[in-house]
């Protein structure tokens, strides 16, 4: 292997153990490859470059499966000479110029060039499958390249997996080093493992692979990031958004179904968005629906921080006078003299003041409801988010089922007062983007979201 240029890995093995499985692992590509329970799903050699800070690293290039290395052992053999003393590469570029390599056995010759022009073969193990003459005939045939073969247990989460026989096996043939692996749920440290493995197999190549290590773990701390950063904007969203309605029993059960489609409107674009971080496909998760019940009969516009802002706005004498009994008994939809003094003060502390709260009071006066999303909701909104950032960070590329988000049964969030900052957002429904995106781009807001990431990210680390 040159100085300065990419390690290139050859991804061998027999047809349908997961070869390309693991390469769209690997690359977190979906669409690496065509995976099928077909026989023969891989007809060529497809490649795929790692890079990091624009410099490649690592070449991996999937091969089609072996099929018939029982039958194409032994015409190596009949290709030998009485006497001869050749050695497996020589063996080799015997057959690669014969006219089988490109009749009968021209998929076992592709795979045979390819790892030839490799620095290194990935034997790739379905370990659920016992272990057969046809394998060891195919680590026998693929010695003969003069390549370093590390072994990877494919499919070891299955509960029918043979681990231990395959480790038996692999170390009669002199294959000590391998790796345990999952295409589908691998391991957190798997790919680290992987390519530390490669690294004492191909010591040359073991600082670049460091790299590659090092910069993988650094994508995943983002991704849970920004993650953290797509549920704390969806729960600010939520803690802020209201619907106003007439205290009339027809409008008020409307209102509560159009917040409920609003809000898991809201939660599966959280939820697609996750996805897209995660580079899975949009159909890999979908939102279950909410347990809304009846939602919440808001009076949101008299708590602290709303009374913050009008002590800003119209003077200290209002929050003080709001703090001693203003507010709004709105299950009985009547009219306390609290709120009426609340809205003279409103009036009198000017027309930007009045824009800002006077249509909301105004309403209340007039019997109208705020609708908002209970605690409860948010609490279980923020937990099943979690979850699915979770799963996502644990799941592989080659996985085929969808993540289901049903409820959670942790108590974790449904205990004690909600963050502050969900808590804040309540006094401010302009903070919504679930009708207006365009209050994202608000200071405040951003403040906010930014300090719930933090605290979810706090709680992640102390969960460990």
């Amino acid at each position: 292997m040159t100085k300065n240029k990419p390690l290139r890995l050859a991804i061998v093995g027999h047809t349908n153990v997961g070869k390309t499985s693991l390469l769209r692992t690997l690359t977190r590509d979906v669409g690496f490859g065509e995976v099928s329970h077909r026989h023969s799903t891989t007809r060529h050699v497809e490649g795929a470059r790692l890079s990091v800070e624009g410099e490649a690293l690592l070449e991996l290039y999937d091969t089609p499966g072996l099929e018939d290395a029982i039958a194409l052992l032994d015409y190596l053999e009949r290709l030998d000479h009485p006497g001869e003393r050749l050695d497996g590469p020589a063996r080799l570029e015997r057959f690669l110029q014969s006219s089988e390599a490109h009749q009968r056995f021209e998929q076992e010759a592709k795979v045979l060039r390819q790892l030839q022009a490799s620095d290194a073969g990935l034997y790739v193990i379905d370990a659920r499958e016992p272990v057969l003459a046809k394998y060891r005939d195919e680590l026998q045939v693929l010695s003969m390249c003069g390549r370093p073969l590390l072994p990877v247990l494919n499919f070891v989460a299955s509960t029918s997996h043979r681990e231990q026989e395959w480790r038996e096996a692999l170390a009669r043939l002199g294959l000590h080093a391998l790796v345990r692996f999952d295409s589908v749920a691998p391991p957190v440290d798997g790919e680290r493992r992987l390519y530390e493995s490669l690294g004492l197999l191909l010591e040359k190549a073991a600082p670049q692979l460091q790299r590659l290590v090092e910069d993988h773990q650094a994508q995943r701390e983002a991704r849970i990031q920004a993650g953290l950063q797509l549920i704390a904007d969806l729960l600010i969203d939520c803690a802020a958004y209201r619907r106003s309605v007439a205290a009339e029993p027809a409008l008020e059960q409307a209102a509560i179904q159009a917040l409920r489609e609003s809000i898991c409107k809201r939660e599966q674009r959280c939820v697609e968005d996750l996805l897209k971080l995660y580079a899975f496909r949009k159909d890999d998760a979908k939102a279950e629906d909410l347990p809304l019940l009846d939602g919440r009969w808001g009076d949101d516009l008299f708590n602290p921080q709303t009374l913050k802002q009008l002590g800003i706005k119209v003077g200290g004498g209002m929050a003080a006078g709001a703090a001693t009994g203003a507010g709004v008994d709105l299950l009985v939809g009547g009219v306390t003299l609290g709120a009426a003094a609340a809205l003279g003060a409103l009036i009198g502390g000017g027309a930007q003041t009045l824009r800002g709260y006077g249509r909301r009071l105004k309403g209340k006066l007039k019997g109208e409801r705020e609708l908002t999303v209970d605690d409860a909701v948010l609490r279980l909104l923020a937990l099943r988010q979690q979850l699915l950032l979770g799963a996502l960070d644990e799941r592989g590329h080659a996985a085929m089922n969808a993540i289901k988000l049903a409820a959670p049964q942790d108590s974790t969030w449904r205990q004690g007062k909600l963050p502050e900052a969900l808590r804040d957002a309540r006094a401010y429904p302009q903070w919504s983007s679930i009708d207006n995106r365009s209050w994202r781009n608000n200071s405040e807001r951003r403040e906010r979201v930014e300090a719930l990431t933090q605290e979810l990210l706090d709680q992640r680390i102390s969960r460990g």
